[in-house]
C-alpha cells in the first residue's frame, strides 16, 4: 500500500520540533487529520519532514504535552484532537499567574457576567440527560461530607455541568479554565465562611437553579444564577477582607 504524503521536508533547521509540531497541529486543527486517526509511522514522517528521529520525537511530546495527540506503544500515534482541557490549560496558567487580590474579583466577576446567560440556555436547550447528571451532582453535593476539596470539585462540576446543558460547545471551553481556579479560592473562602454554610448556600442556590433548568424556565434560570453569584461574590469578599 503505497503511503500518502501529508506533510512536506522542514526548511528551518534552527527550530525543527516546533516547526515539525505546528506543522501537525495545523493538520489536525484544520481537520485534514481527523480525531482518533493514526498519524504516520515514526520513520515515515521523519522522511515527510526530511529530520532527524530525535526532532521528530521532542515535537511529538510537545504535542502530547498539549493533549493533540497520544501514543501507545506499540501500536501507534493516535490524533486527539483540540479539546476543552486544550484550551483550558494555558488560561489557567495565565489567570494563575495574575496578582491574587485582583485575580479572585476578576474571576467572580466573570462568571457573573457569563454564567447566568448560560444557565439561560441551559433552561432552553437542556436533554433528559444533562438532567440526570445535574441531579446526580446534587444528591453527591447533599451527601458530601467534611472532604473540602471533593465539595469545590462538585461545586465547579455543577456549574460545567449546566455549560455543557446549554448545548454551545464553546461554554464549557470558557467555564472550564475559570472553574479551575474555583477549588483553590473556595478552600480559602470555607477558611472564612465555614464549610457549613458555604456548603448550605450551595446546597440552596443549586436547587433552585437546578429546578429552573428542569422546568425550562429561561428567566427564572437567569436570576436564579445572579443572586446565587451574588452570593458567591459576598462570600469571596469576606475572604479577601480577612486576608487583608
Amino acid at each position: 500500500m503505497r503511503n500518502i504524503i501529508i506533510f512536506t521536508p522542514v526548511e528551518n533547521r534552527e527550530l525543527l520540533s516546533k516547526t515539525i509540531a505546528t506543522s501537525i497541529e495545523e493538520a489536525i486543527r484544520s481537520k485534514r487529520i481527523i480525531k482518533g486517526n493514526k498519524l504516520p509511522s515514526e520513520n515515515e514522517l521523519c522522511q515527510q519532514f526530511a529530520v532527524s528521529r530525535t526532532a521528530l520525537r521532542e515535537a511529538l511530546r510537545m504535542l502530547s504535552a498539549r493533549d493533540l495527540i497520544t501514543i501507545i506503544k506499540g501500536k501507534g500515534i493516535y490524533v486527539k484532537g483540540p479539546s476543552a482541557d486544550t484550551v483550558a490549560r494555558p488560561l489557567h496558567m495565565l489567570l494563575q499567574m495574575k496578582g491574587e487580590h485582583n485575580y479572585v474579583r476578576d474571576v467572580i466577576r466573570a462568571r457573573q457576567l457569563i454564567e447566568p446567560a448560560i444557565a439561560a440556555e441551559a433552561a432552553k436547550n437542556r436533554t433528559d440527560e444533562d438532567i440526570e447528571r445535574l441531579k446526580n451532582n446534587m444528591i453527591e453535593l447533599k451527601m458530601c461530607g467534611d472532604d473540602h476539596s471533593k465539595l469545590a470539585s462538585l461545586d465547579a462540576m455543577f456549574h460545567l455541568d449546566i455549560a455543557i446543558a446549554s448545548q454551545n460547545a464553546i461554554m464549557p471551553m470558557l467555564l472550564e479554565p475559570i472553574h479551575r481556579l474555583m477549588p483553590e479560592i473556595k478552600l480559602s473562602i470555607y477558611k472564612v465562611v465555614g464549610e457549613k454554610a458555604a456548603k448550605e448556600s450551595a446546597t440552596l442556590w443549586h436547587g433552585k437553579i437546578l429546578q429552573e433548568i428542569i422546568t425550562q424556565n429561561v428567566e427564572g434560570a437567569h436570576l436564579a444564577m445572579e443572586q446565587h453569584l451574588k452570593k458567591a461574590a459576598e462570600h469571596a469578599e469576606e475572604m479577601l477582607r480577612a486576608q487583608e
